[in-house]
């Protein structure tokens, strides 16, 4: 499952466009035990790239720490993999 966090419009360092939209991504982990739900992001630029990674981590208030950062700093689909490592 996903949902829609934000979309961002700017323009890059040449002085073109870009529009990113934002998503949450929600996977669910069964255990003998208990369901998991763990988060990830994914972000798609308009006429552009899409990347994905699911299963970052399992705490809600964590993932909304990182969706903000992600929105707040409008990076991209090319940036999403170097932010999500520095952030873990």
């Amino acid at each position: 499952m996903e949902m829609k966090i934000a979309t961002c419009h700017c323009s890059d360092q040449k002085g073109n466009q870009r529009c990113f939209h934002y998503f949450l991504t929600v996977d669910q982990e069964e255990t003998p035990r208990f369901f998991c739900e763990n988060y990830g992001v994914r972000i798609a630029e308009e006429a552009g790239d899409d990347i994905s990674i699911p299963g970052i981590t399992a705490s809600a208030s964590r993932i909304d720490e990182l969706m903000t950062l992600l929105v707040d700093n409008r990076v991209g689909p090319a940036g999403l993999a170097d932010v999500v490592a520095d952030w873990l």
